[in-house]
């Protein structure tokens, strides 16, 4: 008999989240089974780094279906809040961990998790806090409404050493305006996972708006 094809292996784990791909979907899902096929989706085309948050009751399961069943996923927990959030979501197979916002408490869980962290910050002082506490990549939120690309922009000469991830009110217009900036990494964002096509489970469309997505890159359209 023909020997089995090799298992699928799963994409090596991240050393830092900013690296994976330019854009990171931030995924809410009401159903957990269509968390399989979504990131499929995400990731045929092109996306690999998968940010689900725990805003929904189904979301840890959700992290432990795709992290299971999807090998070239790095499925990662976002909204992380607490100590706990940090422990269910590593155990539940999260390789990554985003919060919005950060104390000391929990900027320490995340450190100890063993995973790659984007502690969220929106203020120069709350950069600085981190930098002495020697954590140079974080998540830049709301973007947008935080001052957007001029903010950070006005970062990048003070504090050249710190790298983000602009976070909230971002689309595909604007994101190449961010990743054309210095100090940015990746952005993050949902528009190619539009609600309704979620919910009609349109998985080619999300495919689609996901492989542009990928195609994007500093100060143009695509690549």
């Amino acid at each position: 008999m023909p020997a089995p094809p090799p298992a699928a292996r799963p994409t090596p784990a991240p050393s830092s989240v900013l690296d994976l791909a330019p854009v990171v979907p931030v995924v809410v899902l009401r159903d957990a089974g269509d968390a399989v096929p979504l990131a499929r989706a995400l990731v045929a085309g092109g996306l690999p780094a998968i940010e689900v948050a725990l805003r929904t009751p189904p979301a840890t399961a959700a992290i432990r279906a795709v992290a299971e069943a999807v090998p070239g996923a790095v499925v990662g927990a976002g909204t992380v809040l607490t100590p706990g959030q940090v422990a269910d979501s590593v155990a539940a197979g999260a390789r990554f961990l985003v919060s919005p916002g950060w104390t000391d408490v929990l900027l320490e869980a995340m450190r100890v998790s063993g995973v790659p962290f984007l502690p969220g910050v929106s203020t120069a002082s709350e950069v600085v806090a981190l930098l002495e506490r020697g954590v140079r990549e974080m998540k830049f939120f709301p973007a947008h409404a935080a001052g957007g690309t001029a903010y950070l922009r006005s970062l990048a000469g003070p504090l050249p050493q710190a790298r983000f991830c602009p976070t909230g009110g971002i689309t595909a217009a604007s994101a190449p305006d961010y990743l054309a900036l210095p100090n940015v990494g990746c952005v993050g964002g949902s528009w190619m996972v539009p609600a309704d096509a979620v919910a009609g489970r349109d998985w080619a469309r999300v495919e689609r708006l996901a492989r542009e997505a990928a195609g994007l890159s500093a100060g143009g359209r695509c690549r």
